[in-house]
């Protein structure tokens, strides 16, 4: 109803927008922008067709840098949008914010600091890389300061949204042309999932982590799947990366794929693929070979959508319910 619909918006306001005309240096304030659907805002550094086409900083959390000893503006540490009124660390990825007539979608939150701005070096200390947050334009309009913004209420129904990684040493040295990643991708999205992100990747277990780590933490994604590195090989070390950044494993997802591929190979028993939890993210080991994961993923994705709508929370747990093949 629409009633209940109201109650669940929230407002807050545009205290400031700033923009650059080069990556790497702070923005300067300016007296309105006009956002581009799927590209940002006009004539800055950081427009472009990816996920991280506007940042948002929140006042509050500027004015309290500020009561350390910092002597900085708006802008200084690179955000595009400054608001007041939001606790924008705590808004989940998906997330719609209405300004005048621009929608901006949240893709991710904080960032990785790859080298230390000038206020790292004179503060040692900088909250973008953890506070920030980033958008991308989903309706363009003109922005000024002192504008509302709404808060539009997630949409229980949305996509799922998945990320896949392949691991190869001869993918990654472009030695062997990667055709399970694009497998996993085309059922994903002929099932109605978003696919943000895919990978190639090195065998490499540290390179894996923190490639789970990022999705899980900063893009929030429902699921990850990986193919390759399951193996015997000494260099097949996806479950051993995968075990490392879950909170809680999910082994009947992993034992379920062992089982169905065994009626279809024996050598199916060699497989040491795991699947986990991180937050609120399913990771999930796929074989390597583009037949295989296709095998598992008509097996596994209509029991799979229940549990990754209980993580993000659109779905309550089954009881005694027999839910097989039931599509949720």
């Amino acid at each position: 109803m629409e009633k209940k619909r109201v109650s669940q918006e929230e407002w807050g306001k545009v205290a400031a927008i700033c923009t650059s005309e080069k990556k790497g240096t702070p923005k300067t304030e300016v007296n309105d922008a006009v956002l581009k659907e799927n590209w940002g805002i006009e004539g800055d550094a950081h427009a472009g067709n990816w996920h991280r086409q506007v940042s948002l900083l929140a006042a509050e959390q500027i004015e309290d840098f500020k009561r350390r000893g910092a002597e900085i503006d708006f802008g200084a540490f690179g955000e595009n949008i400054v608001t007041e009124g939001f606790e924008l660390r705590n808004l989940p990825v998906g997330t719609r914010l209405e300004i005048g007539g621009a929608v901006l979608e949240l893709t991710q939150i904080g960032k990785e600091c790859h080298s230390h701005c000038a206020i790292h070096q004179v503060m040692g200390d900088c909250i973008m890389p953890r506070e920030g947050v980033f958008a991308k334009v989903i309706k363009g309009g003109k922005v000024c300061p002192g504008e509302k913004i709404r808060r539009i209420p997630l949409v229980p129904e949305r996509s799922f949204t998945a990320a896949v990684i392949t691991l190869s040493d001869k993918g990654y040295a472009g030695e062997r042309k990667d055709k399970s990643g694009p497998e996993i991708c085309r059922i994903l999205t002929g099932k109605g999932y978003e696919i943000i992100e895919t990978l190639l990747l090195p065998d490499s277990k540290e390179e894996l982590e923190k490639e789970l780590i990022r999705l899980a933490d900063m893009r929030q994604v429902n699921v990850i799947f990986t193919t390759g590195g399951t193996g015997f090989s000494e260099r097949d070390v996806t479950p051993e990366a995968t075990e490392a950044v879950c909170d809680r494993m999910a082994m009947g997802i992993a034992d379920a794929i062992r089982i169905h591929s065994l009626t279809i190979t024996d050598r199916a028993m060699l497989s040491r693929a795991v699947s986990g939890i991180r937050k609120r993210t399913l990771i999930v080991n796929l074989p390597g070979s583009p037949k295989a994961v296709r095998e598992c993923l008509e097996y596994i994705l209509p029991s799979l959508e229940h549990g990754l709508g209980i993580l993000r929370g659109t779905e309550g747990e089954c009881g005694n319910t027999d839910t097989k093949n039931e599509k949720h």
